[in-house]
Formats: structure tokens, sequence, C-alpha cells
């Protein structure tokens, strides 16, 4: 598998998400895609009790850890590489996790509008 262009929402080189925990559908820190991401795990966000909970309402438990799978799990304040269907539907309820902009790959625009990813913006460290 082959990453697409690694560009940002921004026309600008993507940036790093995160590293600790590693995240990313490579599991490289960056919010790369290639066709075989079915969930495109495009969205640089910023962990939130509330998004994290709202996640695990909705089905998918991102806190719990699970070893088995080398999954800590996830806590607030950590960056995680979303799936841009589940931001979008996130921030569609009112719990929607703040983005890193520069760190989310063009590819969420297949499914995010810009002004949505603009609205929960945060500054990339």
């Amino acid at each position: 598998m082959t990453p697409d262009e690694s560009i940002n929402v921004l026309g600008g080189p993507l940036l790093t998400c995160g590293t600790d925990p590693l995240t990313g559908f490579f599991r490289d820190g960056l919010c790369n895609t290639c066709t075989a991401d079915q969930g495109s795990h495009t969205v640089c966000a910023v962990m939130t009790a509330e998004f994290l909970a709202y996640s695990k309402y909705v089905g998918n438990d991102l806190s719990t850890p699970r070893p088995e799978f080398g999954f800590a799990g996830l806590k607030a304040g950590d960056p995680w590489c979303l799936c841009a269907g589940r931001f979008l539907q996130a921030a569609d309820e009112g719990c929607g996790p703040d983005v890193h902009l520069e760190a989310t790959h063009q590819r969420a625009l297949d499914i995010v509008p810009l002004d949505v990813l603009k609205k929960h913006a945060v500054p990339t460290r």
C-alpha cells in the first residue's frame, strides 16, 4: 500500500499528527491515507472527554485499552487520526473535537467541508 500524496487541507505539506500514541492508518504519526483506508483516517483530532464518551456511545470505544492490538486507549489531549465521517458526525452533534488543519490530510475534504474543519481548528504544535 502506497500512501496518497501527503498534502494537508490548506494545500501545504502534511505535518505529524501524533507519535505518542502513534497514530495514522499507516501508524506513521501522519494522517496519510490510501485507497485501502476505507474509514478515511484523515482528520488530526485532539481527543476530548466529551468526544471520547460520544464515540464510545455510538459504538467506537477509543478510550478502553486493547492490549491484544497494542492499543493503550486514548485520553483527553491525545492527538489521533480520526475517521472523517466520525468527525463530521460528532461535529453535527455538537461534540466535535479540536482539529490540527496542518496535520489533516486533504482527502478529509471528500467528506468534511473545510469550513467545518476550520470551526474546530487549533494551532498545530
